[in-house]
């Protein structure tokens, strides 16, 4: 089975995702594998030097994140342009760890799944939501970002209520983390027993087999 969690910028969605993994799960982190795919001498790497320029090169070579980040999030159609760069590849790569594992249940923790067109390809969807006043509280701690600088992001997602619209489970992390791990312990019951009933090899064969590149054009 495989389980996607998703959920707008600073809402939580890794801490879920983290909470979610058991012995028996495999946990796919979208944002390292985006990560790796920027690093340096990478194929990627050079098509994102070629659309912005050196200008967002550390001395060292790798990109400036804070730069890059400036750049894309400036206009719509930038972004649009970045993503078609970088999903193709993350996608590729999702799938080719999720080909490789022999786990029950695969994780997903994705911050474009619905974005990225992937719903398709996750067994069940869990999002997770946070009021707007923590997500500014929360990224500016965490991400270090302005509150203009998380509005900007929070404004290039779809709006958690429509994220929602695509959720088999919601979680609101509004809350304490106490109150966020009940209701995980509750979901991970249930997804675990889901899991038990239909895991097969067979199954996750027919799970990726009911995509192809076209499934995967940039949405957003």
């Amino acid at each position: 089975m495989i389980i996607g969690v998703t959920g707008n910028i600073a809402c939580g969605k890794s801490t879920v995702a983290g909470m979610l993994k058991t012995k028996d799960c495999q946990l796919i982190n979208a944002d390292y594998l985006g990560h790796k795919i920027l690093s340096a001498g990478t194929g990627i790497y050079k098509k994102i030097l070629k659309l912005f320029g050196r200008g967002i090169i550390n001395p060292d070579n790798s990109i400036n994140r804070v730069k890059l980040s400036e750049k894309v999030f400036s206009n719509r159609l930038v972004l649009a342009k970045f993503n078609s760069i970088i999903h193709p590849e993350l996608i590729r790569q999702i799938r080719q760890r999720i080909c490789a594992s022999d786990k029950m249940i695969i994780i997903l923790d994705a911050a474009l799944i619905v974005e990225a067109g992937l719903t398709k390809l996750v067994d069940k969807l869990v999002v997770v939501t946070a009021k707007k006043h923590q997500q500014i509280a929360r990224g500016r701690i965490s991400l270090g970002l302005t509150k203009a600088q998380m509005l900007l992001r929070m404004k290039s997602q779809i709006s958690q209520k429509a994220k929602s619209r695509f959720a088999d489970f919601i979680i609101d992390n509004s809350g304490q983390i106490s109150e966020t791990q009940k209701q995980v312990v509750k979901i991970r019951r249930a997804l675990i027993r889901c899991a038990h009933q239909d895991f097969s090899e067979e199954a996750k064969r027919r799970t990726l087999a009911r995509y192809t590149r076209k499934d995967f054009v940039d949405r957003s």
